[in-house]
């Protein structure tokens, strides 16, 4: 099978569920930012490699899990692909919830902002939670334009989850650094 197929040469992509609709369309952006997360996710865990097993364990399953919101994303129509893909759900927002929890009980605690800075796993944890807050921008931008006030039932839990994802990223790149022995880089309020 070749990786080109040349039906995206006029600027529309096909989805799982057989619709073929414009790459610029809210959705494409949506899937886009997905893929893109999961990449930055995936330099987390490089930078981690060896180092934090049950964290890059973690990491993984998170990408796996990104993987399925993207196919939720790509078949919530009436697509009879979308029983294969079961989506995120309530289980996985659990799972992150739990991680976040004892993630958090090894740091102190923070009562300011802080800078993204330090240990370049820590960073690149950082840049992850800037993209899942973009990624998570956009979903809420396709639920809305879907269904003012009541997203599709897919969308619900996908929004939960990557609100909660970033929170995951945010305490894993303080762990990171408090790991490596980096303090959190506090952003000091200055007046000129």
């Amino acid at each position: 099978m070749k990786i080109y197929t040349g039906r995206g040469d006029t600027g529309t992509a096909g989805l799982i569920s057989g619709e073929r609709i414009s790459k610029s369309h809210d959705r494409i952006e949506a899937l886009g930012d997905i893929d893109e997360l999961t990449s930055a996710i995936g330099i987390v865990r490089m930078a981690i490699r060896g180092e934090d097993e049950k964290l890059g364990r973690e990491m993984r399953a998170i990408q796996s899990n990104l993987i399925k919101l993207g196919a939720q994303i790509a078949t919530w129509r009436d697509a009879p692909e979308s029983e294969k893909y079961a989506g995120v759900g309530e289980a996985d927002v659990r799972t992150l919830e739990s991680a976040i929890d004892r993630i958090q009980e090894s740091l102190p605690a923070l009562e300011k902002f802080l800078l993204p800075f330090g240990h370049p796993a820590a960073v690149h944890a950082h840049m992850a939670r800037s993209v899942c807050r973009r990624t998570e921008r956009h979903v809420v931008r396709l639920s809305v334009q879907v269904s003012v006030g009541k997203p599709p039932k897919v969308l619900k839990w996908a929004l939960i989850y990557l609100n909660r994802l970033s929170d995951y990223l945010f305490v894993a790149a303080r762990y990171l650094n408090l790991r490596a022995g980096v303090p959190d880089d506090l952003w000091l309020e200055t007046h000129a």
